[in-house]
Formats: C-alpha cells, structure tokens, sequence
C-alpha cells in the first residue's frame, strides 16, 4: 500500500456547522467522482491499493481510492462515523449487512440468516451509510482498476476489522487514525 500527499478536489462544498449528513457525502464524493482531472491523478500502483486523502466538506475525512484488479478491504466498519463512497472508474462489488451489531464487549457473533447484502457498483454508482455498517468492498476484476471516492463524518475515530466464516464474524483487530495516514 502507498500513500500519497493530500489533494483538494475541485467539488468540494461546504456543509451545515453540524457536520454533513449521509446524503451531503453521497453528493459530495458524487460531485467529486466526476472529477476526470482529479480521478487521473491518482497514481495507481499493480500490487496493492492507493490512496490521497482529499478535503472534505464541514469538517469531514475524505479519500480518493485506486483499486488494483483483485484487491478488497476484507471486513470492517467505520465506528460512530457515517460515509458515503461511490465507483469513479471500473467496478467495486460491496458485500454489507442489514442488521446493526453491538459496538463494544464481543469478539465472535453468530450472524442470523437473511442480513447479507450484496451490491454492484459500477463507474458513477455508490452509497451512503450509517454509523457501525458493516462492510467489505472487492475489485473482483481480473484486468482493471478501479477508482472510489469515500467521505467519513466525523472524521475515522477507529476502524475495527473482521475475519467471516460461514454466519460466524469475528473482531480480529481494531485500528486508528494513526495506523492508514
């Protein structure tokens, strides 16, 4: 993984004191993703992921994401922020599930079945969460990159990672601010 300096995308908008809503990101990382000169820069790298942390609006934490072909974030969520992210080039596949998980004092639950989600996003596709979505996002391609961009409010307090088998998911590590910038 590689890290790149910080970029300011020419989209970016100013939002309420409060800090943006779900759907301010979503039109924010929209605005952005539409970016041709902005999403170009971005140096992409075979091996593994790479990453520019952009200014997001009202205070947010914002990020422009190349996906080498094969590559995913394994399970996480984002702790008390909500987000948005949307595909700017290729394809991402994002796997979540419906159902919100206790925040603190387990390790290992037994998922119920029926809260899988699974959904394509493809070049200008892209959602918006809630705080504690529970997610994976994959470049399934064989031969392409892809390119996201992704806004937190407030900015990524932490990010607790999972390890999935079966229905059974287990907190494996939990990480801070200080460990990806």
């Amino acid at each position: 993984m590689s890290v790149s300096p910080s970029l300011t995308p020419s989209a970016a908008a100013a939002a309420p004191a409060h800090g943006p809503t779900q759907a301010e990101l979503l039109d924010f990382v929209r605005r952005t993703a539409s970016d041709a000169e902005l999403i170009a820069s971005l140096p992409l790298d075979p091996e593994g992921r790479t990453w520019v942390r952009l200014e997001g609006p009202g205070g947010s934490e914002a990020w422009l994401i190349g996906w080498p072909p094969g590559t995913g974030t394994g399970w996480h969520d984002h702790a008390e922020s909500v987000g948005a992210f949307l595909t700017a080039s290729g394809e991402l596949k994002e796997h979540s599930l419906t159902a919100r998980l206790p925040t603190d004092g387990w390790k290992t639950l037994e998922l119920t079945e029926g809260i899988d989600r699974e959904r394509r996003l493809g070049a200008g596709k892209g959602r918006s969460f809630g705080r504690h979505h529970v997610h994976e996002v994959l470049n399934e391609s064989t031969e392409e990159h892809a390119i996201s961009v992704h806004a937190y409010y407030p900015p990524l307090p932490q990010i607790r990672r999972y390890s999935r088998s079966g229905q059974v998911l287990r907190l494996e590590q939990v990480e801070r601010p200080a460990d990806w910038q």
